[in-house]
């Protein structure tokens, strides 16, 4: 069995969350403390719930985590789609890194589910 770190779905979500995390120290003190925190704490659980899944004994007990995975990895997505509106990310290019991990992270995370 792979670590769960050799895994291309935990490593597209600490991709994610590791974007997030040196893209907030640009942001102004008021998106830090808004925006900010909230989403590096759901990023940073996308991950995190691969993780603690993947070290569960049961299926049933696998897949809880794997599903508090995705609705991290949906809040995350919001989250982002407030910085995108509110201008805090503004760069088509941070953009569209942005969307090339979630167009491949939530395909991945489904899919892992559902093998589960």
């Amino acid at each position: 069995m792979k670590c769960v770190y050799e895994l291309d779905v935990y490593k597209l979500a600490e991709e994610l969350s590791d974007m997030i995390w040196y893209d907030f120290d640009t942001w102004t003190v008021k998106a830090q403390k808004t925006i900010g925190y909230q989403i590096i704490r759901s990023s940073d659980s996308i991950a995190a719930n691969i993780a603690e899944g993947y070290g569960r004994h049961s299926s049933a007990d696998r897949k809880k985590f794997y599903y508090y995975s995705r609705g991290s990895f949906e809040e995350t997505k919001s989250w982002l789609r407030k910085a995108i509106r509110k201008k805090i990310i503004f760069s088509t290019e941070k953009m569209e890194k942005y969307k090339n991990i979630i167009d491949k992270l939530g395909p991945k995370l489904n899919a892992f589910i559902n093998n589960t």
